[in-house]
């Protein structure tokens, strides 16, 4: 009989095939942990940072809405939702054309 096929060498492939899984789930978690870990840090860097010149920005009140102003060059930003509150109803459409060109192609497919 060969060694291959003996019962020592099964259980061996068979607890290696263990320790490969457990390695992989591992690895799996220690990428996930990390990605989210970058991700968090991200969000401290730019985090109410303005896109164009990178000043801090403030929330303020704009007709009831809660939008973020940069007071070094003057954008304001958005959130998804903000601009149809501050338009009001679109009887001809336009908003929702406009928000169509800045919404990705998994966001129009669901609307």
């Amino acid at each position: 009989m060969s060694q291959e096929h003996s019962p020592n060498a099964d259980e061996e492939a068979y607890f290696q095939k263990l320790a490969e899984e457990q390695k992989a789930k591992l690895r799996a978690t220690l990428e996930s942990e990390q990605a989210e870990e970058d991700s968090r840090k991200l969000r401290e860097m730019h985090w109410m940072h303005c896109a164009k010149c990178g000043n801090e920005m403030a929330t303020v009140n704009y007709r009831g809405v809660a939008i973020e102003r940069c007071f070094n060059c003057g954008g304001v930003y958005l959130d998804d939702g903000e601009l149809e509150k501050l338009a009001g109803e679109d009887r001809s459409g336009v908003l929702k054309t406009i928000g169509s060109l800045f919404r990705s192609k998994t966001d129009s497919e669901t609307t």
